[in-house]
C-alpha cells in the first residue's frame, strides 16, 4: 500500500544510496556504496559558490573487501564532491577498519575507528547498510550453480543468521516452519 497523498509541499532535497555485493573470481567479497545528495534549487555554498540545481553537494563512494567470515580484508573510499577540501583528509583513516569485522559490535568497531574528527559522517553513514548488504550476498538466496556445489561439497545445513531474526522468519512462524523446518521450534503455549 502507498504511502497516504502528503500535504501540498516542495521538493528540496534527494540522498540516494546504492549498495551492491559482489563475489569476486578470487574467493574474496566486494562491497560497494555510494551516496549522492542533490538539491533541487540552486545555492552558495561558503566555499565552492554557486551550486545549480542538480549538482552533488556530496558524491562519496566506499568499498570493503570481505573475507568468507566477514573479516574487512580492504577498504577504498573515494570522494568525487564533497562541500569542503578537508573532507578528503579523512578518507585514508578508513584503512583502520581492516581487520575488523561485520557482525555483533560492527557498528561500534565504526565508530571506534572513524567516528568523530577520524572520519566522514557520509562515508559513515554506508558502512551501516553495507553490512546488510554483505549479509544479503554472502549468505542470502545462492544461485542454483551455488547450492549444487555446496551439495556437492557436503555442506551441512546449519541454522541461518536470520532465523528468528525479524517477524516473519520467526522459528515459529509460517516462514520458518515452511522454508527452516528442520529449525522450527513450537511454543510451549502452542497446542501440538
Amino acid at each position: 500500500m502507498p504511502l497516504p497523498t502528503p500535504a501540498p509541499r516542495r521538493h528540496l532535497h534527494t540522498r540516494t544510496i546504492a549498495c551492491e555485493g559482489f563475489q569476486r573470481d578470487d574467493g574474496l567479497w566486494d562491497i560497494e556504496a555510494r551516496i549522492v545528495d542533490t538539491k533541487t534549487f540552486a545555492y552558495e555554498e561558503p566555499f565552492r559558490g554557486l551550486r545549480a540545481p542538480g549538482d552533488p553537494v556530496h558524491d562519496m563512494s566506499v568499498r570493503l573487501t570481505l573475507d568468507r567470515s566477514m573479516t574487512v580484508r580492504g577498504v577504498e573510499v573515494d570522494m568525487p564532491a564533497t562541500p569542503y577540501a578537508a573532507c578528503q583528509g579523512a578518507a585514508p583513516s578508513y584503512k583502520s577498519l581492516i581487520g575488523r569485522q561485520i557482525g555483533p559490535g560492527w557498528r561500534r568497531a565504526v565508530n571506534d575507528c572513524v567516528g568523530g574528527t577520524r572520519g566522514c559522517t557520509h562515508v559513515r553513514e554506508l558502512l551501516f547498510p553495507m553490512a546488510t548488504v554483505a549479509y544479503q550476498a554472502m549468505a542470502g538466496w545462492k544461485s542454483e550453480s551455488d547450492a549444487s556445489s555446496d551439495a556437492a561439497a557436503g555442506v551441512k545445513d546449519e541454522s541461518p543468521f536470520f532465523v528468528d531474526g525479524c517477524r516473519a522468519r520467526a522459528c515459529d512462524g509460517e516462514v520458518g516452519v515452511q522454508l527452516y523446518p528442520q529449525f522450527a521450534v513450537r511454543r510451549a503455549d502452542e497446542p501440538a
